[in-house]
């Protein structure tokens, strides 16, 4: 069975709208498009390399999809050429051969190798993708795809990256309607600028606990004859 696994990079209030670049999605008027590059460090690229490393296919939204369209085939690959960097080549390359399943109501316009629609029903296809053979599935940005894996508890594992920063408005990484559910802190990590780097994964329901009297006092009995 195929995992899916969220990534996402986030301010401390949830946003992860726009990381890389201040024209990646200024929709609903979002200034601070750009706001990653300022903390990334030996430590952070480290980390997103272990995650690239493992086998994967992508996960996309149609929006996050022509962003890494416009940008990833195109990267130099020439070793030789004046504007080649290793990492850069590295990620394109896995990224060019990954199957890339995208959310999108054009499928037709799809034009970067090995993409396949999603179709109609994202969910139901899903399912059917998660129960067949081949590596896992790695979500990037994609805020509106990820609102649906949430909402019906399709993520097995979160790679969260929480950068020292507030932003205020923007798309968050968690919506109201995502599916409760219990994670487990496989692995965490500091950056020297402050980036938070945690593995979780999804093991179960929430388990409730009370920290009060067996037995409640007549002023608590009172309290909760109060509450709205």
């Amino acid at each position: 069975m195929r995992k899916i696994i969220a990534k996402a990079f986030t301010s401390l209030d949830g946003v992860m709208q726009a990381p890389g670049g201040p024209e990646e999605d200024p929709s609903n008027g979002f200034r601070y498009g750009g706001w990653l590059p300022a903390f990334f460090d030996d430590e952070l690229g480290a980390a997103l390399d272990r995650v690239f490393a493992e086998p994967f296919d992508l996960l996309l939204g149609r929006r996050t999809y022509d962003i890494f369209a416009a940008h990833w085939p195109h990267v130099q690959l020439d070793k030789t050429a004046a504007d080649f960097d290793a990492s850069s080549a590295e990620v394109a390359n896995s990224f060019n051969r990954a199957t890339k399943y995208v959310a999108t109501h054009r499928p037709e316009s799809l034009g970067w190798q090995n993409s396949q629609a999603l179709g109609g029903d994202v969910v139901a296809r899903l399912r059917e993708i998660k129960q067949g053979s081949g590596p896992n599935l790695l979500t990037q940005g994609s805020s509106e795809l990820l609102k649906i894996l949430f909402e019906n508890d399709l993520v097995d594992e979160l790679r969260l990256f929480v950068f020292p920063l507030i932003l205020g408005k923007g798309k968050r990484v968690f919506d109201p309607a995502a599916a409760p559910a219990t994670l487990k802190l496989k692995s965490s990590k500091v950056s020297p600028s402050g980036v938070f780097i945690a593995h979780y994964d999804r093991v179960g329901e929430i388990a409730i606990g009370s920290f009060a009297f067996e037995t409640p006092t007549d002023d608590e009995i009172e309290r909760r004859k109060n509450l709205s």
